[in-house]
């Protein structure tokens, strides 16, 4: 054979040797830009998703956990971030995510009215759903999440079966820039009001004492998810008006820290406490007859099906949008007769305790308030 013919064989079989992997790497590279797959978990490429909260709280940690459960069964990676101090760390985390070339961020954003251009990068360069709180003028897919008016509502109606008669409403909430907190305030002082449902009406904070026939609502407290300020503003309440009758707390850490409060001051059979979310604390006090009821989410499965959904979307499978872009993922009622029951199931789907250091960013240590006790 001459020399000739032997390089061409050479080379016919150097060709037939790496002609298949370009159709390898075309296939793992649509499979991480959504080209294929199911949101079963199918294909070989791993999305990596993120799920972003809006602080560090028992309600994230329980969201971690679904969200880490749904990255398990859909086949996905699940990158998880506390900002534990509030705007510009949630920026930084979202843009240390688009960075890394993340597929696909779920995010409950802090103050949607001012993270428009946040919003509009996360947007831009992946996909983008929001959860526990909407962003709805921003390009966000889809909200995964309760309706939080409805629910203020239904907040506002254990504090009519918690104070039958009538009296004085205090609320506190971690901060009212975010949707959820406005939209639950409102729902709860509509319902103390007996206003016909309408979740565009925005009575302003600063406004004073509002009025109703049987009920009026004090004031609002805002903390910025400062846990001492949070307390504070429970102790002012009760040493400023004499006469509180109900005291409602809207994110997950205020109604323990109202309890102590509560507590400290002597007046748990005068001052009646309405509770949102399901802090360990909070069910406890309702177990204790000390909190009257609470309105829960379910943060498990906020995480859960944001990344279902994040995992699909990346893999090109658009059939897991929402019908309207809402998947409403409803609150409950719970009171003494069945918070038992809640609180078993609630055991079972998750282990309790700290967020991951990988979520914070600092080492785990034990969480401030609600912290479950081993058994």
């Amino acid at each position: 054979m001459s020399l000739k013919t032997r390089s061409s064989l050479s080379l016919l079989l150097i060709l037939l040797f790496v002609a298949p992997f370009p159709g390898c790497a075309e296939n793992n590279t649509e499979s991480g830009n959504g080209g294929s797959g199911s949101t079963s978990g199918g294909g070989d490429a791993k999305p990596k998703v993120a799920y972003v909260t809006n602080g560090i709280a028992s309600f994230w940690v329980i969201a971690e956990k679904g969200a880490k459960d749904g990255a398990k069964e859909f086949n996905a990676d699940v990158n998880v971030q506390m900002p534990a101090n509030g705007v510009e760390d949630q920026k930084r985390m979202c843009q240390d995510l688009l960075a890394q070339g993340i597929e696909g961020i779920a995010i409950s954003p802090i103050d949607p009215d001012n993270q428009g251009d946040l919003l509009a990068e996360i947007s831009q360069h992946t996909k983008l759903i929001t959860q526990d709180s909407d962003a709805p003028q921003s390009d966000r897919i889809c909200y995964i999440g309760m309706d939080n008016y409805t629910a203020g509502r239904m907040c506002g109606a254990l504090v009519k079966e918690a104070m039958p008669e009538g009296g004085s409403v205090m609320i506190f909430v971690g901060r009212l820039g975010q949707a959820n907190a406005r939209l639950r305030r409102q729902g709860v002082i509509d319902e103390l009001m007996d206003r016909n449902p309408d979740p565009t009406r925005y009575d302003d904070p600063g406004a004073g004492e509002i009025k109703g026939a049987k009920y009026s609502v004090l004031d609002t407290r805002t903390d910025g998810f400062d846990f001492g300020k949070a307390k504070a503003n429970a102790q002012d309440a009760i040493a400023k008006y004499d006469d509180l009758g109900c005291m409602v707390g809207l994110f997950a850490y205020n109604p323990p820290l109202m309890l102590d409060a509560v507590r400290e001051a002597n007046k748990i059979d005068k001052i009646k406490i309405v509770a949102f979310d399901e802090e360990a604390a909070s069910l406890q006090g309702i177990e204790d007859g000390e909190i009257y009821g609470t309105v829960v989410q379910n943060p498990y499965k906020y995480g859960y099906e944001s990344v279902r959904v994040l995992a699909a979307l990346a893999r090109g499978d658009e059939s897991v949008i929402p019908e309207g872009g809402f998947m409403d993922i409803p609150a409950r009622q719970i009171r003494k007769d069945n918070v038992e029951e809640f609180w078993t199931e609630l055991k079972r789907l998750t282990a309790t305790g700290t967020p991951s250091p990988e979520a914070t960013g600092v080492e785990p240590a034990p969480l401030e308030i609600g912290e479950e006790k081993t058994e």
